[in-house]
């Protein structure tokens, strides 16, 4: 008799179901998926995420009918006990440690390889051992997996006869224009699951039983396999063309600009990263996507979130303390409450409320607003790694503990990346169109006008000048030190600043 199979909530597409070399489930077997109170309880999500989540769960309930047996119950635990006793479980490996840990721990359960993902554990440690010394670059890791799977190749060579196509990836969004006028992105309609989960959501607040940040609008992201593959098909065959000559640019009024927004679905199941890849280099050879269009996108696919999650793994628990530079400042209250109202800052308070009205934003906002405003003023990397978990919809610990302390707050001393991501406010006033109507000035050091971003940039590398004075890549931006008359000034100025929101 076929064993039951166990569904995490982040595992929720076919690939998760079908049979597979693995000892997987067979078309036949039992599924329990389990609704657990007390993750919701543990931490203060996003309420849009919870919403999609809950959504997600109970679409896929519905979609297997009766083969599922779907508990809601305060505990994982708990839910299982109810829904098999103590009869034989499978379950595909867990995106988390901890659950890891969890599944491991219980008798009578299988856990089965991961999947979801282009490359195994295994084949990563092999490459790994292949590159000595850390040297573990996202760039050569990406140009493995596009050999391996012979994707954008030409003849063994990348094609178009360059691995990587940045250089036409960064372009500023045009002079004068509030949108890209990019066809609109795939959005889902609600159904009465949806209406039921902002119900359920709605008296667990009541009650204080759970409580959330951020606000639940319509949802905008697919909660079901169906809903997932129109918004892919929408992105390849409408978005794709126009998304990689501004995937860093930042518009005020136009926050997706040409971006997939396929992320939730990708880490939630939704889709498989192989069929995400395909299509988009099938576009490029097709004639329907220039070339820096579809290599963009596959980047972020089978280059970024592929090395994310193998370092997730490879580094282990200990890189959640990480703290190369000793940062431990507090997240202020208007920070971890969304309260982008509170911020004057245009940059930073449109951004903040794009992440409290939609629980997303795209990643040079995550980086390099976000992320580096917290890296300035040298706030906690474990809080803010859990912040930007709990904020986003997308946002999981293996998606966020290396995206935050390695390539975010550098908090890893460089084992992932080669320099701390950070810059004054001449960057923001480049690549968007967010410093015009700001009360504070790109140009201005000190002063009341004295942009956050450019005190904050200065007021970093003086901190840590001893450590990036002898990085390559940071030394010349510590010589520009020297060439600052006000800057006993500027440093007053930053401390007195310290935690009020800009």
């Amino acid at each position: 008799m076929n064993s039951t199979h166990w569904l995490f909530g982040d595992q929720l597409g076919p690939a998760f179901t079908a049979a597979g070399e693995d000892g997987g489930p067979s078309r036949e077997s039992p599924v329990v998926m389990i609704e657990s109170r007390a993750v919701f309880r543990r931490r203060r999500f996003h309420r849009a995420k919870a919403h999609l989540i809950l959504s997600a769960m109970r679409h896929r309930a519905a979609e297997l009918g009766d083969r599922v047996v779907y508990v809601k119950a305060d505990t994982y635990r708990e839910g299982l006990r109810r829904a098999v006793g103590g009869k034989p479980v499978t379950v595909c490996h867990p995106t988390s440690r901890a659950a890891a840990v969890f599944v491991n721990s219980l008798d009578n359960v299988t856990v089965l390889p991961p999947r979801g993902f282009l490359i195994t554990r295994e084949e990563f440690a092999a490459w790994a051992a292949s590159h000595p010394g850390g040297g573990l670059r996202m760039e050569n890791f990406y140009r493995h997996v596009r050999r391996e799977h012979d994707l954008l190749m030409d003849g063994g060579e990348p094609a178009g006869g360059q691995w990587n196509l940045d250089h036409d990836n960064r372009q500023p969004p045009p002079r004068g224009a509030r949108t890209l006028g990019s066809p609109a992105p795939y959005r889902p309609r609600e159904d009465e699951i949806d209406a039921l989960v902002r119900e359920d959501l709605d008296r667990w607040e009541r009650t204080g039983d759970v409580c959330f940040v951020g606000r639940d609008g319509p949802r905008l992201f697919p909660a079901d396999r169906r809903e997932a593959l129109a918004a892919l098909r929408r992105f390849v065959d409408l978005r794709l063309p126009g998304f990689g000559a501004h995937e860093d640019a930042m518009l005020a009024a136009d926050p997706v600009l040409s971006h997939s927004l396929l992320s939730s679905s990708l880490n939630l199941g939704l889709l498989d990263p192989s069929e995400c890849v395909s299509r988009a280099e099938t576009a490029w050879r097709t004639g329907r996507a220039p070339l820096n269009s579809a290599e963009g996108f596959i980047r972020q696919v089978a280059g970024w979130r592929e090395y994310v999650w193998h370092l997730y793994w490879h580094f282990g628990e200990d890189y959640r303390k990480s703290n190369a530079l000793g940062h431990t400042a507090p997240l202020p209250a208007w920070w971890v409450s969304l309260d982008a109202d509170a911020v004057s800052a245009h940059c930073l308070s449109t951004v903040l409320r794009q992440v409290r009205d939609t629980g997303w934003t795209h990643h040079i906002p995550r980086l390099m607003v976000l992320g580096s405003y917290a890296l300035q003023r040298g706030w906690d990397p474990e809080a803010l790694t859990d912040w930007f978990h709990r904020s986003f919809v997308d946002g999981y610990d293996w998606v966020m503990l290396p995206n935050v302390v390695g390539m975010s707050q550098y908090a890893d001393g460089g084992r992932m990346t080669t320099k701390p991501y950070t810059s004054g406010g001449a960057y923001i006033n480049r690549m968007s169109d967010l410093c015009g109507p700001c009360r504070y000035r790109p140009g201005s050091r000190v002063g009341e006008d004295a942009c956050p971003f450019t005190a904050g940039y200065w007021s970093f590398l003086h901190r840590h000048q001893a450590l990036l004075r002898h990085n390559a890549r940071t030394a010349g931006a510590v010589r520009g030190l020297d060439r600052l008359d006000d800057l006993p000034q500027l440093l007053r100025q930053e401390h007195d600043r310290e935690g009020e929101a800009p």
